[in-house]
């Protein structure tokens, strides 16, 4: 759960709001005085980017918000975060559940994945004009991406004109601090021209909770055949494109690992690449 997220109730009454202009302007309103209620953060900005009518509760809205902060104790760290609320106006709360179904209405409103997130330096493989683009988002020290990924790139590059597969890095830093040199030693070997970068990435061999970056890079090296030093990992181009994922992924709210979208839609099961005909 993200720091902003562990700040808030579930449910909140709208009881205190300031007269406003709209539902929206109240939803601002009260999550950004909520948020500042917490002295860890200053410079609070929270702003509705979109607004998503529920066809099952009459009066009831999706609020897709971007909140952003700074930290008191580290004022050039920002945070920022995508996130969703649900309000008829009265009351606000984190989620609902379909009753009948047991789904989350979260993912139901979650934002579509854009062309413009399609980049060519996450194209991994099969050709760009393919009949579906398949995004997916790892850490190649999660243990359910080490059983995924392989066997799904293995899959899909056997039908280039199938499937355009594009591979956004997303390192799980707090529970695998081996990722991120990892994740910035496979940007850089691609930078360099090596090939199948992200396939032998994850044959790597490391405790994901390793600091030292040279032994992380070793084993890299090892893995994949390159030469790279810790300096390598520090070029600006390395920082530019993992900021690029990670800018991507929090605009269609990727929070876990492996998530992967198949046309521009969640694919919660990952396995509808394998009914495409």
């Amino acid at each position: 759960m993200s720091l902003m997220l562990k700040l808030l109730s579930t449910t909140l009454l709208l009881s205190s709001f300031v007269y406003a202009d709209s539902v929206s302007d109240k939803v601002e309103d009260f999550l950004d005085d909520k948020f500042m209620e917490n002295s860890r953060l200053k410079n609070v900005d929270v702003k509705v980017s979109d607004v998503v009518p529920l066809k099952k509760l009459k009066g009831w809205n999706a609020y897709i918000i971007d909140a952003e902060a700074s930290l008191k104790s580290q004022p050039k760290k920002v945070i920022k975060q995508r996130m969703i609320w649900f309000s008829n106006g009265q009351v606000i709360t984190k989620d609902l559940t379909d009753m009948q179904t047991g789904e989350s209405l979260s993912d139901i409103v979650k934002p579509a994945f854009k062309d413009a997130y399609y980049t060519k330096e996450n194209l991994i493989c099969g050709n760009v004009d393919a009949k579906h683009k398949v995004a997916i988002f790892s850490d190649p020290l999660c243990p359910f991406c080490k059983s995924f990924v392989p066997d799904a790139l293995k899959y899909m590059k056997k039908y280039p004109e199938k499937f355009a597969v594009y591979y956004y890095h997303f390192p799980l830093e707090r529970i695998h601090p081996a990722s991120v040199p990892l994740v910035k030693a496979a940007v850089a070997a691609e930078l360099q021209g090596n090939k199948d970068v992200v396939e032998k990435l994850y044959k790597v061999k490391i405790n994901p909770r390793e600091k030292n970056e040279k032994k992380i890079l070793q084993a890299f090296n090892s893995t994949v055949g390159t030469k790279l030093t810790v300096a390598d990992l520090k070029e600006a181009t390395i920082a530019r494109q993992l900021k690029h994922d990670r800018d991507i992924a929090n605009a269609v709210m990727v929070a876990g690992t492996p998530t992967v979208f198949l046309d521009g839609k969640v694919d919660k099961t990952k396995q509808k690449y394998k009914k495409v005909k």
